[in-house]
């Protein structure tokens, strides 16, 4: 596979990932509690990773299941956060809100390799905080950090914990086992939670209008969107799959504001906008590309 066809194919995963928002909350308005939605998802997804990768599946170390077992758990709850905040914001607002793990990565690294972060982390966390002031409407409603605001910030932070405990996964175990524990105890915590604390509201959900957003999460947006994202990514550059994934919260407005989700206002676009660019400045070394294109167009160094 060559890199453009790699990058095609991650720019396809952010379309998934970005459709997801609005599918959790069709299923939601259907009254289907968070934890029955990531029951189904994940079961769908093993069942399906294990028919294609069953071989590799049966001959799963002791270490690989402890691994991927760790993995799954930092998922779980973070598609349990997500999910329940997705109850009271926007797809927009929460794909947005979620992005900034890339701001709290380096953090993280501080707390665990005591690396501190680049000046550049606290221009986008002011940049980060002052999008999420127009996401949350506190400009013309005064501070009100709604609940489902606060969810997807915890979900950020703990999707940042697992992407770092992943770069140690990754290099430990194989993909496709990792793909299948993230289905199959995603599964397994998802009945546990719905018939701990949810259990009084299955009997209220509408299964015919569920049953289809649902299929759409297990089959596409984490079956379909993990193993293309593990066949992909090793074939271009960990910058440029950062640049293509972020398009993720993009797709889930673009997706939420078609399916009349939630209305296009100017408060979606410059929040969204603003925190988009505080990602990109997390993420990249804007100044080395400014001096690598001076030294291209000029054949000279930037002073």
């Amino acid at each position: 596979m060559v890199q453009s066809r790699a990058n095609r194919n991650l720019l396809l995963v952010a379309f998934m990932w970005g459709t997801s928002y609005t599918f959790i909350k069709m299923a939601i308005a259907a009254k289907m509690p968070p934890s029955v939605i990531n029951t189904l998802r994940g079961l769908i997804s093993a069942i399906l990773v294990y028919i294609f990768f069953r071989k590799i599946i049966n001959t799963m170390t002791w270490k690989e299941f402890k691994i991927g077992a760790v993995c799954a758990i930092f998922n779980f709850v973070v598609v349990q956060l997500q999910s329940s905040g997705l109850k009271y914001t926007t797809p927009s607002n929460s794909s947005f809100i979620t992005s900034i793990y890339v701001i709290l990565l380096p953090f993280i690294a501080w707390l665990i390799f005591k690396k501190v972060p680049p000046l550049k982390i606290y221009l986008s966390i002011l940049m980060c905080v002052l999008g999420m002031v127009f996401l949350t409407g506190i400009i013309s409603t005064g501070f009100e950090f709604h609940m489902g605001d606060f969810l997807t910030v915890l979900s950020a932070i703990f999707y940042a914990f697992q992407m770092t405990y992943y770069g140690y996964a990754t290099h430990n175990a194989r993909s496709q086992v990792i793909a299948f524990q993230l289905g199959f105890i995603q599964a397994i915590c998802g009945v546990l939670y719905a018939f701990t604390f949810d259990y009084g509201k299955l009997s209220q959900i509408n299964w015919t209008a569920a049953i289809g957003p649902v299929i759409y999460l297990g089959v596409v947006a984490t079956f379909a969107a993990q193993v293309l994202q593990v066949m992909s990514q090793k074939y271009t550059d960990t910058v440029t799959a950062g640049l293509v994934l972020m398009t993720e919260s993009l797709f889930a407005s673009l997706v939420s504001v078609i399916f009349h989700v939630e209305p296009l206002t100017q408060h979606l676009i410059v929040g969204g906008s603003l925190i988009i660019m505080a990602t990109l400045i997390a993420q990249f070394d804007l100044r080395g590309v400014i001096s690598r294109y001076f030294i291209r167009q000029n054949g000279i160094k930037k002073p």
